[in-house]
């Protein structure tokens, strides 16, 4: 009865969190604040970094039931992020509403699947799944960050801004990165705290 009712209020926070999140990923208006890329970005960050794991959270027993394998989960989040970075998908994303709505559904979408994969697998399994993405988001945000040139200027058709680009980046890399490896270091001390967790 204890677990029950400390679980709760755990989960009723996460929604709450989850709530706040999705508000501030569709509802704020980015792009009259920053510039295109960055406002672009922080959607991403709040749907991945927020968003995603406060939902799992909220409704564990639902994505546990769901059973997303945790490599497939994320491999998934790593084809839908790299792949709407390209500058083709990006553009179509910037351009118009359809390819737009698209775009954030996956984003939602990847981010929950390495999240439910990552929090309800094994914790050494979860924790190696949130490492290894930690990793290619930095390898992302740092490509943003040292490219020379926008890259996506071209297909956006839009005046090359390559210092937005770079805030872009560099959001990545104070977002997403610290959550990711926030998120696979709790769940190694897990899996250290108590290993017949592993082989349950």
């Amino acid at each position: 009865m204890t677990g029950a009712r400390t679980a709760s209020p755990r989960r009723a926070a996460a929604g709450g969190v989850a709530a706040l999140a999705l508000a501030a990923a569709w509802a704020v208006p980015w792009e009259a604040l920053i510039d295109a890329f960055p406002a672009h970005m922080a959607r991403h960050m709040i749907l991945v970094a927020l968003a995603a794991p406060a939902l799992v959270l909220a409704a564990p027993g639902l994505f546990r039931a769901m059973a997303v394998p945790v490599l497939a989960g994320a491999i998934t989040e790593f084809l839908i992020v790299w792949g709407w970075h390209l500058p083709q998908l990006h553009a179509a994303a910037r351009g118009a509403v359809a390819p737009f709505l698209l775009e954030q559904a996956l984003f939602l979408a990847g981010g929950l699947l390495v999240w439910a994969g990552a929090l309800t697998a094994p914790p050494l399994a979860g924790a190696g799944a949130l490492l290894l993405t930690s990793m290619h988001m930095t390898l992302l945000g740092a490509l943003l960050v040292l490219a020379g040139a926008d890259v996506y200027a071209q297909w956006c058709g839009t005046p090359p801004d390559l210092p937005a680009q770079q805030v872009g980046g560099m959001m990545m890399l104070g977002i997403a990165t610290p959550a990711y490896l926030l998120g696979g270091l709790v769940l190694a001390a897990r899996a250290l705290r108590d290993p017949a967790e592993e082989v349950a």
